[in-house]
């Protein structure tokens, strides 16, 4: 029997196995290593994303997974089942992807019932599971009208519906949010997560926007050149990134080397240390025992009113970059201080040594 409307859908897992396990995979174009070597596991129940730039692989992944492509090397399991070569209906897993691609002729409520009725399943039971599934993603009583009659949010809802209409144990999401306005996108990641949360399968995001990461997900791969540089909760990215393209591409980070380092820190190890995590303060501030400092001239002051950013020339070369919240400033406030010399300061357990192997 279906679950009544607005009930909880736990995934049906029986075993120890992660939802995915990618196994050495490759996947090469001719030259090109669109995935080199990835190994990867995905635990059931858990949104996961994928997050890179355009090229670093993780849509090739997510069309492994789902078996529109197969690999060069390696093995994909899914619930502990080899599933290389298995074509994508015999899966157990759905796709929603950006363009949504639900079929215009047919209304909202018909394109979620579709997989029911290529299943054959009675046309009282598909109705009664539609309107269920439309009351999950918040569309009731939207069954009846056609996808030009929708707005890109409720689009997008509607092929969330037809996606988790069948009870996947997995559903991948192909950067689903991407043709939303800010706005909108801001508060589908909110209903994602909850939905998610509610349906209790495991959800595969691919994405290039950090934003949409660390909003969502229970941990996040970070994947350039084919390669993953880094898998973690958002907080361990964000916090205590691994490598340079990490500090770099999850947030905004200072990343600081070699003669700079070496005047800061007594090593030329490089460090990253958050912009916000920087604090402003003037020339003659004591310096904490448990912190760093570095002293320099304001070369830019970008006001931006929740917060300010500043760039500060460092007296011994080099430059960071500095985020503070307009507490008790005004936008004059701020602005008067571009040129005025500078004590930045910051604990140091908010810096993160970037090893030599990720230079």
């Amino acid at each position: 029997m279906p679950p009544a409307a607005g009930a909880i859908i736990v995934s049906a897992s029986n075993s120890s196995f992660p939802a995915i396990r990618f196994s050495n995979v490759s996947r090469h174009f001719g030259e090109v290593k669109a995935v080199d070597n990835v190994s990867l596991d995905i635990l059931d129940g858990e949104f996961f994303t994928m997050l890179g730039p355009s090229g670093s692989g993780k849509t090739t992944c997510l069309r492994l997974i789902a078996g529109f492509d197969q690999p060069t090397a390696g093995g994909i399991q899914l619930h502990g089942q080899e599933v290389i070569g298995l074509p994508p209906y015999e899966r157990d897993v759905n796709t929603v992807f950006q363009d949504y691609a639900l079929f215009p002729h047919m209304t909202a409520g018909e394109n979620v019932a579709y997989g029911l009725m290529i299943k054959k399943v009675p046309k009282a039971e598909r109705e009664k599971r539609v309107e269920e599934i439309l009351e999950l993603v918040r569309l009731p009583g939207f069954a009846q009208r056609k996808p030009t009659q929708l707005s890109g949010g409720q689009r997008q809802r509607v092929a969330l519906a037809r996606a988790l209409i069948n009870h996947p144990r997995v559903l991948l999401l192909d950067e689903p949010l991407g043709a939303l306005d800010l706005k909108l996108r801001q508060q589908m990641q909110i209903e994602l997560k909850s939905i998610q949360q509610r349906v209790g399968i495991t959800f595969v995001f691919v994405t290039h926007d950090q934003e949409e990461a660390l909003t969502m997900s229970d941990r996040i791969a970070v994947f350039s050149q084919g390669r993953i540089e880094q898998v973690g909760t958002p907080a361990e990215l964000y916090e205590h990134p691994a490598s340079a393209f990490v500090a770099g591409f999850v947030g905004v980070s200072n990343l600081v080397h070699g003669s700079v380092a070496q005047a800061i820190t007594s090593s030329p190890t490089m460090f990253s240390i958050r912009p916000e995590k920087i604090h402003l303060a003037d020339p003659s501030a004591p310096v904490p025992a448990d912190s760093y400092s570095a002293e320099g001239r304001v070369r830019e002051v970008v006001y931006l009113g929740m917060y300010t950013r500043y760039v500060v020339e460092l007296d011994g070369g080099g430059e960071l970059a500095v985020m503070e919240q307009n507490l008790h400033t005004t936008s004059m406030d701020v602005l008067a201080a571009q040129g005025r010399p500078v004590r930045l300061i910051w604990q140091r357990n908010h810096v993160s040594l970037i090893p030599e192997r990720a230079n």
